[in-house]
């Protein structure tokens, strides 16, 4: 077992290296050159479309901020999915106090994610549709950002932004703010120089109206509508771009429970995908995904092979504890490779928080607190991996997701400004 995770560790560690070259080469080439966003000769209409269940203690926040932003057309709908607290009451308000551009549609009983989004397209006017989440307090020139991709490349379906950590002051959040630079922006930089995605970010993305009929819209037979439709975008050849300029600030778990809860679905959205689009393995023409999909198998063999080195390890020092024979078998990871592995994982990191200390003043602290990435969230994940392979396996096809907030560590949100 420890040859079969050493293997995997050089397979992660190749992994980490092409990331830090391809996130890099990115941000040279492409994103350090573009000082300002491209101004156009006139900007198309957008709709900003928020799903919501039960979200009363930010949603009028997450409104009001929408408000600020330096983009001449746009319209918010809320599609309000359900919720059984004061939600709906909160938004009856402030369309009436806010008629010109914002728009609430109720839904009940809760519908999904995906249906609510769907509902919110359905009423939009916009030729381009942006969706948020009702936690996503969006930088006022994010549009700006976004836009000139679409007007200027025809086969641009989507683009998806760069979410930032905003609630900073517990262990969980603070390893988050590295790991949303490292896991989600190094990783999507690198995707995108070699022509594929793995997923938008479902907090933040952009897509043509026209590229969501043509792929049937959002479907709810997954937890994680967000990598779904990028499969489906890709696989009719819509273009799906990463702008780290376009940025937005979130809410993160800071709770066992909600982190839990997240990293189960965001592993089962990803089975359910590999498992939904296996016939890319039929269409050469769907040869540049290819990559794509292996990446994502490989970390779902590695998450086996740790806790299988894990469990096997526990078992041999339970058995020879009781029958007292000595049992040549160390529980920590095997040594060159094991600090190979750190030192690429802390290489990563350093990266990535170089990369996008150019959006965020004093930003290198928190490297101090990825060193607690592998030991915290790789087990946390591997675990969420293999619960979520069983539920995906055991589970019916075809049957309508509904959903519930997450955990948003509201107990720390400072007032946003």
């Amino acid at each position: 077992s420890l040859g079969l995770v050493g293997s995997e560790m050089c397979i992660r560690d190749s992994m980490s290296l092409v990331w830090v070259i391809g996130g890099l080469f990115f941000y040279f080439r492409r994103e350090k050159k573009q000082k300002e966003y491209s101004h156009l000769d006139s900007y198309p209409f957008f709709s900003i479309v928020i799903p919501a269940h039960n979200e009363e203690k930010h949603i009028e926040e997450t409104i009001m901020n929408l408000k600020q932003l330096n983009y001449p057309s746009y319209e918010v709908i809320v599609v309000n999915d359900g919720s059984t607290d004061n939600t709906a009451e909160i938004l009856n308000k402030l369309a009436k106090n806010y008629t010109s551009w914002l728009k609430v549609i109720h839904l009940t009983p809760n519908s999904g994610k995906a249906k609510a989004l769907n509902i919110g397209i359905l009423f939009s006017k916009g030729e381009y549709i942006l969706t948020i989440d009702a936690d996503c307090f969006l930088d006022k020139n994010a549009l700006r950002w976004i836009v000139w991709h679409f007007v200027k490349f025809p086969r641009v379906g989507a683009v998806t932004g760069n979410p930032r950590v905003l609630n900073r002051t517990t262990l969980l959040a603070k390893i988050q703010v590295g790991e949303y630079s490292s896991i989600i922006g190094l990783i999507k930089r690198t995707q995108r120089l070699l022509g594929k995605v793995l997923t938008v970010s479902g907090v933040i993305a952009a897509f043509r109206k026209s590229a969501l009929y043509d792929v049937g819209f959002f479907d709810a037979d997954t937890v994680t509508e967000d990598i779904d439709v990028t499969w489906k975008l890709q696989k009719k050849f819509w273009d799906i771009r990463y702008e780290p300029k376009a940025l937005c600030w979130v809410l993160v778990p800071e709770t066992l429970k909600g982190l839990w809860k997240q990293r189960l679905r965001w592993a089962q959205g990803g089975v359910q995908v590999l498992k939904k689009h296996f016939d890319i393995w039929f269409d050469k023409r769907q040869r540049r995904l290819w990559p794509i999909y292996i990446e994502y198998l490989i970390s779902i063999i590695w998450a086996y092979s740790l806790v299988f080195l894990f469990f096997s390890w526990l078992i041999a020092y339970f058995l020879s504890w009781k029958i007292s024979i000595s049992v040549p078998i160390n529980p920590a990871i095997p040594k060159w490779t094991g600090s190979v592995l750190a030192l690429a994982c802390l290489l990563q990191f350093g990266v990535s928080m170089f990369i996008d200390a150019h959006y965020e003043k004093k930003f290198f602290k928190y490297y101090f607190w990825v060193i607690w990435y592998p030991f915290f969230y790789w087990f946390i994940s591997s675990i969420a991996i293999i619960v979520a392979v069983f539920n995906v396996f055991i589970s019916k096809s075809g049957v309508s997701i509904t959903w519930e907030s997450p955990d948003r560590g509201l107990h720390t949100l400072k007032k946003w400004k």
